[in-house]
């Protein structure tokens, strides 16, 4: 049987302080840490939400160097935004710090100090990748070379973003420094490092053994690496932007951002309880929970318990359940090109439609595999069930309360098999609901919650109560009645997920929030009840609103090949003597046609200057026929003729070929007389 824990204490991973936040962000760590930090809190248990910006790391310096600003200068820009996006969305952090605090300085450094006096950390040289002319050691993101895979010539000393690879530096054909450009050279360095292979066995029964109720691609993730073998890892690491090791002779290196990120949840308690931090770390009646996704899972399940491990006061999680990635329109979220829905561009877009983002991202949630957030998906999740479903029933139960008995909760009458089998659905909401929140399924619980307004719709829709106001008011009052209770339930069971149209509801309801430990009681408004005034929930969303959204996203994609383009590698060398042999000219279009049964061809007739001439061109999927009468073109004059769909084709016309593919005739900038020699 489970232990039941006096209070919770929630973190969720640091995000990156080098951009905003996108739905990826919500969907795999915020929302799902909201939903169950709300229930908690419902539920009346005493629970803290921790987060806070991660605002050390080598994405921050790159992208302070290349602004030319500092990398203070980016965290502030970007930790304020970040706040204020989750704030906008209900997160409901109870402190929201970062990782430049001078709590967090200091805590960082105290805890690696105790380590360090343990004699816990390995120190050793090694040689890495130095730059000559910075006078700097290279972290992996500031070498780019060839990938030995794929040949792009833009990979990272850490992965190659074209083909996926992980790599390590020394992998790269070609590394240059990203700082100066130069050919960096080997230089010996040393670095402390944590032995995880010592922690190898402890984690194995912690994990292993005692915690299979994890979620299976956590604990598929952490048998898989134990199951490799665990060996030491750097906790510092040569840069001029972070924590400083805090011991002699350590002069040009910081902490590692994975060593000293984690710890921030341990700063930021401290920042907001000092007085009693301690007992939401170390009083075995606190259950820690970490929020995060699935990049994260090593780090959070392996690396940072064995840190506790080490110092050996601190509490260990007791569940990480980590999600998947969510994908958009079918391609991985990538900040680098702008493939993203940035939260703050969504709230300009769809103002006052936090819920339905919030309501989507669960629905879709990876919580054990990759998802896919599509916006037509979006679309139809508001129209079918955000409306048509959960706002729909509210609304008739509303409306129609207020049409036949002046907005007031009618009283009960007799009732019927129907009414008792509908009101027994109540007794089973609470409990399952809980029971998926409780072990993480959000998405099925939300999903639980929606069928409790199905059922109110069918009711509705079964006793048809605008026909029985005609000859049976005391049948209406019940039926009324009973909506009106599965409507209050819902307000509810519905908190967690939609808080602010939960708000609304309860506004309508003229109540105050009722709390979860009501949730399955069919007496909630009592008969001589006053509702407020009904209002939509939700409203349709249009298809012009999504073909916006999804114009966008094409704009970027081609933003994206035209930034990413490059030219084909030039041929092989050729002479001035191969090159006189062409025979280029220009022509005048006289007229173009499609051939028959040919998709791709077009049929040109050239005036040459000497005569006339047809050449045949695949180029149909890039033009209309009648774009082109009239053109100037260059064509090779003196290619030998070639049958083609049963049309002797004479010459060749010539294109360039766009990043995208396109073709384009190449033609005199101005107008030249036709048969003009091309030199």
């Amino acid at each position: 049987m489970e232990k039941h824990f006096k209070r919770t204490l929630i973190t969720t991973a640091l995000p990156y302080a080098n951009g905003p936040v996108h739905i990826g962000h919500l969907a795999g760590v915020y929302v799902p840490a909201d939903i169950y930090a709300r229930y908690l809190r419902l539920k009346g248990e005493e629970v803290f939400m921790i987060g806070g910006s991660d605002e050390h790391g080598v994405p921050i310096t790159l992208l302070a160097r290349k602004e030319g600003v500092s990398p203070q200068n980016v965290v502030d820009r970007y930790h304020g935004m970040i706040k204020k996006a989750f704030e906008d969305f209900g997160i409901t952090f109870d402190i929201y710090s970062r990782t430049t605090s001078e709590i967090h300085y200091k805590t960082a450094s105290d805890f690696f100090r105790v380590l360090y006096n343990k004699g816990v950390f390995i120190e050793k040289s090694s040689e890495q990748y130095y730059d000559e002319e910075a006078h700097q050691f290279l972290a992996d993101r500031y070498i780019t070379g060839t990938c030995p895979h794929c040949g792009n010539e833009r990979a990272y000393g850490d992965q190659c973003e074209s083909c996926g690879t992980s790599l390590n530096p020394t992998d790269l054909l070609d590394p240059k420094s990203a700082i100066s450009g130069s050919v960096p050279v080997m230089r010996e360095t040393k670095h402390w490092y944590l032995p995880l292979n010592q922690y190898e066995a402890f984690l194995r029964q912690w994990i292993l053994e005692e915690h299979k109720e994890w979620k299976t691609n956590v604990y598929g993730q952490c048998k898989s690496w134990l199951d490799m073998g665990l060996q030491p890892r750097a906790v510092s690491r040569d840069l001029n932007w972070g924590i400083p090791v805090p011991v002699e002779g350590a002069d040009g290196k910081v902490l590692y951002v994975w060593f000293g990120a984690p710890i921030g949840y341990i700063s930021n308690t401290k920042e907001l309880c000092p007085d009693n931090w301690e007992t939401w770390w170390k009083d075995p009646e606190t259950k820690i929970v970490h929020f995060i996704g699935k990049d994260n899972i090593v780090f959070h399940c392996i690396v940072f318990p064995a840190m506790l491990k080490a110092e050996g006061t601190y509490n260990l999680p007791q569940n990480v359940p980590a999600n998947e990635f969510l994908n958009l329109e079918g391609n991985k979220i990538s900040t680098s090109k702008n493939w993203a829905v940035w939260l703050h561009e969504y709230l300009e877009d769809m103002p006052g439609k936090q819920d339905v983002l919030r309501y989507v991202l669960t629905a879709n949630a990876p919580e054990t595999k990759d998802n896919d957030f599509t916006w037509k998906d979006f679309q139809a999740r508001n129209n079918n069930e955000l409306v048509a479903i959960l706002g729909n029933f509210v609304n008739r139960a509303l409306v129609l309360t207020g049409k036949y008995f002046d907005g007031v909760v009618p009283p009960l009458a007799d009732l019927t098999d129907y009414d008792r089998e509908t009101l027994n659905y109540f007794s089973h909401v609470k409990a399952e609901v809980g029971r998926l929140l409780d072990t993480f399924h959000f998405r099925d619980a939300q999903k639980e919650a929606m069928n409790l307004a199905r059922i109110g719709n069918k009711y509705l829709a079964d006793m048809e109560p605008w026909k029985l106001a005609k000859t049976n008011m005391p049948r209406v009052a019940t039926v009324m009645n009973i909506a009106l209770q599965i409507t209050a339930n819902l307000s509810i069971a519905f908190e967690p997920f939609l808080p602010d149209s939960m708000k609304k509801l309860t506004q309508m309801l003229n109540t105050a929030p009722l709390g979860w430990n009501r949730l399955g009681d069919t007496q909630l408004l009592k008969p001589g009840h006053t509702l407020g005034k009904a209002e939509l929930l939700f409203e349709k969303i249009e298809d012009n609103l999504i073909q916006v959204q999804i114009q966008k996203l094409q704009n970027r994609e081609k933003e994206n090949e035209a930034a990413n383009y490059r030219a084909k590698p030039v041929r092989e060398t050729i002479y001035i003597d191969d090159f006189a042999k062409l025979d280029i000219r220009t022509g005048a279009v006289l007229d173009c046609i499609k051939v028959p049964k040919a998709d791709k061809l077009l049929q040109f007739l050239i005036d040459d200057g000497l005569d006339k001439r047809t050449i045949l061109s695949g180029v149909a999927a890039h033009y209309q026929p009648e774009e082109l009468i009239g053109k100037q073109v260059c064509f090779v004059a003196n290619l030998a003729p070639r049958k083609l769909k049963g049309v002797l084709s004479e010459g060749m016309i010539l294109y360039a070929e766009d990043a995208d593919g396109r073709l384009v005739a190449v033609s005199p900038e101005t107008s030249v007389r036709p048969g003009s020699e091309v030199k």
